[in-house]
């Protein structure tokens, strides 16, 4: 005798139609600015390959493969990858939930706050490497465009369209570099997700107390959220050792991608240092907004961009550009949160000498 599979702890249906709606349809999508799109990330994705590749010395597969999708094109593609991903744990949440007369409410509040999640980030993305949208194409390894985000930010600031595209492209172009010229980092990223989420003990209980923790803490004048948002407050010890390795691990790759699109910009794009300066104030939004991505942690994958630049500027111009090889080693090798914000402690660690100061003897 057959059992029908529970259904599924998340109604990603229902969190697909608000995120499409949260994030809207940008009017530049349907314009005829949007024609130049493909042809230009094609041939920018392309030249981005050859500066990536020159500049940080790690070996990508070629033939890198660009694609543009508007905002609801990426709200789907990342709700598939979404479903993949976070399938260890609402497969055990849909058993629990099955028996709870309460189950058809919460499936559709947790694809209702998705939703709105997927929905928010979709109106703000501008790029992205597949490794997180899978599902995006039937290309596998291409990199992600996001039109409509990119189109509004060339009209607002009259950004030179050719020469933004470029910038952006090395960004992302940097991060398939990451993942795929580092032969054992894709697997480790994606083991350290499955443990996290093999971790999780879906109670209920368990929020109800941290949210109780979290009230603790405000009355100290702490924020709770700091440190990663709801997840953060559910998480048990060994699963914050294992959110830290996460962190600490995004840091470096995102403050990498943006200093290697920096210095690059610096060196041969047009703008670059005005089009970093726009980015960086967008990304630290004050008022509602900032109050929405701290509750859903979405600032400390904001803050990461800055720590992960500031740990890269600082052992690349103590120790010269060749240092961050020592990073790529392996697991061990990787920086912690706390050598993140103290550059001279890694240094230390992984036993690299300080360049001798100019002048010096």
């Amino acid at each position: 005798m057959s059992h029908d599979a529970p259904p599924s702890a998340v109604d990603w249906d229902l969190a697909g139609r608000v995120a499409r709606v949260v994030a809207g349809r940008d009017p530049l999508s349907g314009s005829y600015l949007s024609a130049s799109l493909e042809r230009d990330f094609a041939e920018v994705t392309e030249e981005a390959e050859s500066i990536v590749t020159g500049f940080t010395g790690l070996t990508m597969p070629g033939g890198v493969r660009s694609g543009v999708v508007d905002r609801h094109g990426w709200v789907a593609a990342n709700i598939g990858s979404m479903k993949r991903l976070l399938a260890p744990l609402t497969d055990r949440l849909a058993e629990r939930m099955s028996r709870s007369p309460f189950a058809p409410v919460g499936r559709r509040l947790a694809g209702a706050e998705m939703g709105v999640l997927l929905g928010y980030m979709g109106q703000r993305v501008l790029g992205q490497y597949d490794l997180l949208v899978p599902e995006a194409s039937d290309t596998p390894d291409a990199v992600y465009y996001v039109g409509p985000n990119i189109l509004t930010l060339e009209k607002r600031y009259a950004f030179r369209p050719r020469d933004f595209r470029l910038w952006i492209a090395v960004h992302e172009v940097t991060h398939r570099a990451q993942f795929t010229g580092v032969p054992w980092l894709r697997s480790y990223f994606l083991s350290l997700v499955e443990q996290s989420l093999e971790l999780v003990e879906p109670d209920p209980k368990r929020l109800v107390r941290a949210l109780g923790r979290a009230s603790e803490e405000l009355r100290a004048g702490r924020n709770p959220l700091d440190s990663g948002g709801l997840v953060a407050l559910v998480a048990t010890p060994e699963q914050q050792g294992i959110i830290g390795r996460m962190q600490a691990l995004m840091s470096l790759l995102e403050g990498h991608g943006t200093w290697v699109m920096n210095r690059v910009g610096d060196d041969s794009i047009p703008g670059a240092e005005r089009m970093d300066r726009v980015l960086h104030t967008r990304r630290r939004s004050r008022g509602l907004h900032r109050q929405f991505q701290r509750l859903l942690g979405i600032e400390m994958k904001l803050r990461q961009y800055e720590i992960g630049e500031r740990f890269v500027a600082a052992v690349t111009t103590a120790a010269g550009p060749d240092v961050l090889e020592v990073a790529w080693r392996g697991p061990e090798w990787l920086p912690t949160m706390e050598e993140l914000d103290d550059p001279t402690d890694w240094l230390q660690r992984v036993e690299v000498p300080a360049l001798a100061a100019p002048g010096g003897r």
